[in-house]
């Protein structure tokens, strides 16, 4: 009961603290929502991703970060590309991606160069390795830098390396600039180092004060990627889809899901 009850407080507490902060979607036009679906539908997109869907929310989830076709988008370490398979076609014509990845992502850069037609317009891949690299390009110049399920991965090095991107991500924004975040959600005011190394998750609260001290407004907490039956006191890799502990625990893993997550929009004033 305290756990779901602190759920409900995190955003309302930030609502009554700054006006500006809305837990609604941010509108997007149709246009937009209709070309976005279309990303999420390419003939390109395997069948293991597209079954993720139901869990990772591609469509609402962007719609509520605001993000519009002509927009410079930064994505940080895009893993295997699962989103990047998504914005890259959805930025194809009249914006501009930029991929944020270590040097080391062979795999990911070999997907890149296996369907130009897809991936052919993605403006730009930099050197991306918290803390030894994390410039991510001239101040004041991109619209947008997304982060999914990375945070926890950047704490785990040290707390001045997650600061650090948090910075980056400050500076390369304009004003008025967009940095949406998902993570896999611990319980409501855990220590955030510990949950880090031992269950890949942190608290939404920990994100948030980390946000308010670089200097970014809270702009939204939306509950899109939320999973209510996640004890969040679970290692995410012994859920969907690693499935990682025993076989005798995976038909449970299974019922509940993938993670619950957290998606934060913060705004640079």
């Amino acid at each position: 009961m305290f756990r779901r009850t602190c759920k409900l407080l995190i955003p309302l507490l930030v609502t009554l603290l700054l006006p500006a902060v809305t837990s609604a979607a941010t509108a997007t036009a149709p246009d937009t929502a209709a070309a976005l679906q279309q990303a999420v539908n390419g003939h390109w997109r395997s069948p293991a991703n597209q079954a993720r869907d139901q869990y990772r929310h591609p469509v609402e989830t962007l719609q509520f970060f605001g993000i519009k076709p002509d927009m410079t988008v930064i994505e940080l370490s895009p893993g295997g590309g699962w989103y990047t398979e998504i914005l890259a076609p959805f930025l194809y014509a009249h914006g501009h991606l930029i991929e944020a990845a270590p040097a080391t992502a062979a795999k990911f850069t070999a997907m890149l160069k296996a369907d130009p037609t897809v991936y052919g317009h993605i403006a730009n891949v930099i050197p991306f390795a918290p803390p030894y690299q994390v410039n991510l390009g001239a101040d004041n110049s991109a619209d947008m830098v997304l982060t999914f399920r990375n945070t926890h991965d950047w704490l785990n090095h040290s707390p001045a390396t997650l600061d650090a991107v948090f910075q980056a991500a400050f500076h390369v924004l304009k004003p008025g600039g967009v940095f949406g975040i998902t993570e896999h959600r611990a319980k409501p005011f855990a220590d955030a180092v510990d949950s880090a190394k031992t269950l890949h998750r942190l608290p939404e609260d920990y994100l948030i004060a980390l946000a308010l001290k670089t200097g970014f407004r809270v702009a939204g907490v939306s509950e899109i990627n939320a999973n209510p039956t996640d004890p969040e006191d679970i290692n995410v890799h012994r859920l969907p889809p690693d499935l990682a502990g025993p076989d005798s625990e995976h038909a449970k893993m299974k019922a509940i899901g993938e993670s619950d997550r957290m998606t934060l929009r913060f705004v640079k004033p």
